[in-house]
């Protein structure tokens, strides 16, 4: 039977599921790091980190509701259907076994693990960590008609639990303040503009974009069939998770600014988070946070093999249903996992240059009033949008292909005449002035009818 509207009990669920999705180790390191090198300046960066960690996955979930679209592809398909095609596959093998997922068993084999292993026996350790991490994906995954009792009522509460042991333990030391912080260089001279990249640098929009499939299909499980309720349930729950997402960057944030009170800056979150642990907890915390990764880990790559399982069955591709699509899922990122931490993130850094100036474009485009837009808006938008993204993509890729010759004069070229190039936003001026000439474009034709 058809309800009018979810209840509160209901929508919490559902925001704890989408939470549980959105937030992987990744989300959980980045803070950390940001609080250390900020220091003093922590306020004004972890508001830069706000803005583009939760307000871009906040739009990508907009973005499903008022299009009243179900899906990556029939946001793209907005431009062609070739075009959805070559985004969608790209998208989710991308966050899917790729990259993303795989990345999710190296980063809590790395953060968690790899103290307790000898350094002679990493590669078999890995190897048996990313089996054992993947067959309880792949457990969870089959079952994808319960993911919202797997990880909205399980999964989430536990790591939310073993998360604020950590924190209240940290936040409420009473010597966390006992000498002055000071900023590295580029968080003295910039820390909102710093906060901003790392909060762009998580890709939490990609994500929002892929799990719009898992959250509308769960709306409905809940008995809201249309598509109009379907578009505010969507709006409140994701409001709800992303809250959350913000008062725990700010949490992890301050964590991480306390810690240089008797840690040295760290490398990376996760070795901070690793002597945080260590130092309030000793074995204990070593262990706790083993388990608070592989939980965080866990309920993420759980979300994305489903997304990327029911999305590839709707494409009947080789005729494979979903259950195919969910092991195969599962066997990739496994395979890819074995290559390690680092090589993973070297070779997904330049395809997520590429990608996300596009979702960022098709997120901005799809939140536009229905009367604004049109087939050209799209279709000359992304035709601008994807040649300074090939660009940030050179850049970004292996010295092979940004050091020679051609890509070498390609982005001196891009450096010299493309503001914030050496950012990686250098299709955010191009895309904004197209899309404004666009919409100019439009209204006169219209007036002149």
């Amino acid at each position: 039977m058809s309800k009018i509207a979810l209840k509160w009990e209901e929508r919490l669920i559902i925001a704890l599921m989408l939470f549980g999705l959105f937030f992987g180790a990744g989300n959980i390191i980045f803070p950390v790091s940001l609080g250390q090198q900020a220091a003093g300046n922590v306020g004004l960066a972890v508001t830069g980190f706000n803005i583009t960690a939760v307000g871009l996955p906040l739009l990508a979930i907009a973005a499903m509701g008022f299009s009243e679209t179900e899906s990556v592809f029939q946001i793209a398909n907005k431009v062609n259907r070739p075009f959805a095609y070559f985004f969608t596959i790209a998208l989710y093998l991308t966050i899917g076994p790729l990259f993303a997922t795989p990345r999710l068993a190296t980063v809590s084999y790395e953060v968690g693990i790899t103290d307790f292993v000898p350094a002679h026996l990493e590669a078999p350790a890995l190897f048996l960590y990313s089996a054992l991490f993947f067959l309880l994906v792949l457990f969870f995954s089959l079952r994808s008609s319960k993911i919202i009792e797997w990880v909205g009522k399980y999964l989430t509460p536990a790591f939310l639990i073993l998360l604020a042991v950590i924190l209240v333990r940290a936040l409420f030391d009473t010597g966390s303040f006992r000498q002055v912080l000071y900023p590295t260089p580029a968080y003295q001279m910039a820390p909102l503009a710093m906060g901003l990249l790392e909060g762009y640098n998580t890709m939490d929009s990609l994500a929002g974009l892929a799990f719009g499939i898992i959250i509308i299909q769960s709306i409905r499980d809940f008995g809201i069939q249309q598509p109009r309720q379907i578009s505010r349930e969507v709006m409140t729950s994701g409001s709800l998770s992303i809250l959350l997402m913000a008062f725990i960057y700010i949490a992890l944030a301050l964590l991480g600014t306390h810690s240089l009170q008797f840690i040295p800056l760290s490398v990376n979150g996760g070795q901070a988070l690793s002597l945080i642990t260590r130092h309030y907890f000793g074995l204990a915390g070593q262990v706790l946070l083993a388990v608070m990764i592989t939980v965080a880990c866990l309920k993420t790559a759980i979300g994305l093999v489903v997304a990327l399982a029911e999305t590839f069955a709707k494409f009947h591709f080789f005729n494979l249903k979903q259950k195919h699509w969910t092991i195969i899922a599962c066997l990739l990122a496994f395979l890819v996992a074995n290559i390690g931490f680092e090589a993973i993130l070297s070779l997904s850094l330049p395809v997520l240059m590429l990608l996300y100036p596009l979702a960022c474009v098709l997120i901005l485009l799809s939140l536009l009033p229905n009367h604004w837009q049109s087939p050209a808006l799209y279709q000359i938008s992304m035709a601008v949008t994807f040649i300074p993204a090939c660009l940030d993509f050179i850049k970004a890729s292996p010295d092979f292909i940004s050091q020679s010759a051609l890509g070498n004069s390609l982005t001196q070229w891009a450096s010299h005449y493309l503001p914030f190039f050496d950012l990686g936003f250098a299709w955010l001026l191009p895309a904004t002035i197209t899309i404004v000439l666009c919409l100019i474009s439009q209204k006169i034709s219209k007036a002149g009818r």
